[in-house]
């Protein structure tokens, strides 16, 4: 992120010998600055090599997340980024499944679509319900498009990498 801001051209890593970073994962990155979200963009989907996808996501949340201006070279170091490396999208067929703390959740339905990691429940303190009713809602939703045949609820796994803010 910084590189790009400073630059203003995007970073060209060298591949990196670990297999694990080579591998292609799907992965959010979340920016914070003070506690408040900053920005936060992903892919579910693996496209790339995990290093590569981290780098992509890292830029777009500091500098395409339509919700928010792009960030500053004077935010830089007020800045905390959390990477969540995500497992394959798994179908639920019972919401009872679903463990609040374990669990990130997806909706589809038609063009409407929302994804919630697995640590925002945990940090809203939701309960099962309240995680589908609000995922519902991060897709554009009525809070209970769960509860229609016609929505698809997917759920996954994320191992979260944290960063704190260097000041």
């Amino acid at each position: 992120v910084e590189y790009m801001i400073l630059n203003k051209e995007p970073y060209a890593p060298t591949a990196p010998e670990s297999e694990t970073l080579n591998r292609e994962y799907g992965v959010f990155t979340t920016l914070t600055e003070g506690g408040a979200l900053r920005g936060c963009i992903g892919y579910t989907s693996p496209t790339k090599p995990l290093y590569m996808t981290v780098r992509d996501t890292a830029t777009l949340a500091a500098l395409r997340d339509p919700r928010f201006a792009p960030v500053t070279a004077t935010e830089l170091p007020r800045l905390a980024y959390e990477i969540s490396v995500l497992s394959p999208l798994r179908r639920v067929t019972d919401v009872e499944q679903i463990k609040v703390g374990r669990d990130g959740l997806m909706m589809k339905n038609g063009n409407s679509e929302g994804l919630l990691l697995p640590q925002v429940a945990v940090e809203q303190s939701w309960d099962r319900e309240t995680f589908l009713d609000q995922t519902c809602a991060k897709a554009g939703m009525d809070q209970s498009c769960w509860e229609d045949e016609n929505t698809d609820i997917f759920s996954f796994t994320a191992v979260v990498f944290n960063e704190k803010s260097r000041e």
